[in-house]
């Protein structure tokens, strides 16, 4: 079951224990990149743009749960505009 990415309302939370700051996060990703080598030969990546991106698992690191990962709303600033 994918998971949706967190957005700026929401946050992940684990359903059995009740994380909500660290997961292992399995993805795909679709990219092109701008390599340039130096004259040693050595790689490093300049620009890099993701075509598409899929969250294929969220595990929990406190108890290991996968697919137990829900989205939900963050807790509000306290502050107005």
């Amino acid at each position: 079951m994918a998971v949706p990415l967190p957005t700026t309302q929401t946050r992940w939370r684990c359903t059995l224990c009740g994380n909500l700051t660290r997961f292992d996060v399995t993805r795909s990703t679709r990219a092109v990149e701008y390599v340039h080598l130096d004259l040693a030969g050595e790689p490093r990546v300049e620009e890099r743009e993701v075509l598409g991106e899929t969250i294929e698992s969220v595990r929990c690191r406190w108890c290991n749960a996968v697919d137990q990962v829900e989205l939900v709303d963050r807790p509000s600033t306290g502050q107005s505009a």
